[in-house]
């Protein structure tokens, strides 16, 4: 079995959008490009949705948007 390629944040976005929008539709039967799926709920189209999200910000190399600070006075 030959590797592949990471998959591009942009495309993983594409992905992503196809399937908010076939949720949205009350579709549960993706086809993009030559790969068919179908979803057998709508919390497991949610599921798919976070993790896309989860893989795209990975692949931006995006930083967390929240920073948390913990200080004492060392006592």
């Amino acid at each position: 079995m030959a590797p592949t390629a990471p998959i591009e944040a942009d495309e993983l976005a594409d992905l992503r959008d196809a399937l908010i929008r076939a949720r949205a539709r009350g579709v549960r039967v993706v086809q993009y490009e030559d790969k068919r799926t179908e979803y057998r709920s709508d919390a497991e189209m949610a599921a798919a949705i976070a993790d896309l999200d989860r893989r795209i910000a990975t692949a931006g190399g995006r930083r967390p948007a929240v920073v948390a600070f913990s200080t004492s006075k060392g006592l």
